[in-house]
């Protein structure tokens, strides 16, 4: 068959079939993982294409810059003590995690430290664009974002240090080039800024996609994978907002979300190519199940506790809404599970129960905080809050009043 053909059928296989299978609550990106699976199990190592690979980068570094400037420091510190003490208790339990499968799975302290942040840390990205779909109220989706940027932030300080600690020289070398790019990437923005975007309106976007690639490659090279740099890149763009109001402007940021939204099934799609053949054994299946009854529950009743004993006013049923929102791990366990398995030699079991927790995990807030379908896109909770603002800001233009729930004044932001 023609190549362009095939990308073309890809293409459409991708970005249709996966969102029209959202009816049935199965996540696009579940349907992308499982699309690149079975491509594996039909055509084996023609799958990894060269195009697809290139695709599947782009959509994880515009994932992560969108995650990046998404984050807004000052909702977070209007919850900082709890968000302190919920990654106090996710530092503890890294820690007691990674004693377990360095004690237990014989696995070197460095990739039990990496098996831990795949198991333990919520896939932000993921998370934010499913909050709408879930039918939490503005306080819950308050905390589910807050937390999940948090342990994000968390989750990449400690994979740069991982994966650089085995070579000292190496983390020194790695951590001054972080810092000179941390330096950097402001005087770049505002570079581009002065020189660029006053003799080119409406080069923002462009120019902010570039530079978050460049950081992505930055990182990249250095050895701690794209994601770092393009959430980099993203973040400072977003401290830079009140100077250089249009670079993180809404529209950009709207903007960035609707180009990784086309990039990012490419992502899960490789991701789901690159699981070998003996990962999809019974013994990755029985190990994956047990992984899921073990650590699902116990992530989910940390929160639920947690949060019981700081906000004793807070219902039950809204604590348990917040705790199982922040249960998927989709993109930061596929992220892991790629490093584990091509520098620390993780065995195919393992990898394979790592990709079934994942899915699983995924699935949970979607079976069990599912909105009943609503085809007006003006009511119904399927709209991004960018859009809703704008929806409502035509309606008021036009001398109605906003829709319910359109607008949601000082509503909190976050990646």
């Amino acid at each position: 068959m023609n190549r362009e053909l095939i990308y073309l059928l890809l293409i459409l296989g991708l970005l249709v079939i996966p969102r029209a299978l959202q009816r049935f609550n199965i996540p696009a990106p579940i349907t992308c993982l499982v699309f690149g699976i079975g491509a594996m199990l039909a055509w084996g190592a023609k799958t990894h294409d060269p195009v697809v690979a290139l695709l599947s980068t782009l959509g994880i570094s515009s994932l992560f810059l969108f995650a990046g400037l998404e984050v807004d420091l000052r909702a977070l510190r209007r919850g900082l003590w709890p968000l302190l003490a919920h990654l106090a208790i996710r530092v503890a339990m890294l820690c007691g995690v990674a004693w377990l499968a360095w004690r237990y799975l014989d696995l070197g302290w460095q990739a039990a430290g990496l098996l831990a942040l795949a198991l333990l840390t919520p896939s932000t990205g993921f998370i934010l664009d499913t909050l709408e779909r879930l039918g939490l109220d503005e306080e819950e989706r308050f905390w589910v974002t807050s937390k999940a940027i948090a342990g994000e932030l968390l989750a990449l300080a400690a994979l740069f240090v991982v994966l650089q600690a085995g070579d000292p020289a190496q983390l020194g070398v790695s951590s001054v080039a972080m810092a000179a790019m941390l330096v950097g990437l402001p005087l770049a923005f505002i570079a581009l800024g002065r020189w660029i975007v006053p003799h080119a309106p409406g080069s923002e976007f462009s120019l902010l996609v570039m530079v978050g690639m460049v950081a992505a490659y930055i990182t990249y090279k250095l050895g701690v994978y794209y994601l770092v740099g393009a959430f980099v890149a993203g973040l400072i763009a977003r401290l830079l907002r009140i100077r250089m109001p249009r670079l993180a402007s809404n529209d950009n940021i709207h903007a960035l979300r609707l180009f990784a939204t086309f990039f990012v099934p490419f992502y899960f799609f490789h991701a789901g190519t690159l699981v070998s053949r003996e990962a999809l054994s019974w013994e990755a299946l029985g190990m994956g199940l047990l992984i899921t009854a073990v650590i699902v529950p116990l992530r989910v009743a940390t929160v639920w506790l947690q949060r019981r004993v700081l906000f004793r006013g807070e219902r039950r049923h809204s604590t348990l809404r917040v705790s199982i929102a922040l249960t998927p791990t989709l993109v930061f366990t596929l992220v892991l599970v790629e490093i584990l398995h091509s520098r620390f030699g993780i065995s195919a079991a393992l990898s394979g129960a790592l990709v079934l927790y994942t899915t699983l995990n995924t699935l949970l807030p979607s079976l069990l905080l599912r909105m009943p379908f609503d085809v007006d896109p003006v009511d119904g909770g399927y709209l991004h809050p960018e859009d809703k603002a704008a929806t409502a800001n035509r309606i008021v233009e036009q001398g109605g009043s906003s829709p319910r729930g359109a607008v949601e004044a000082d509503a909190p932001q976050g990646a």
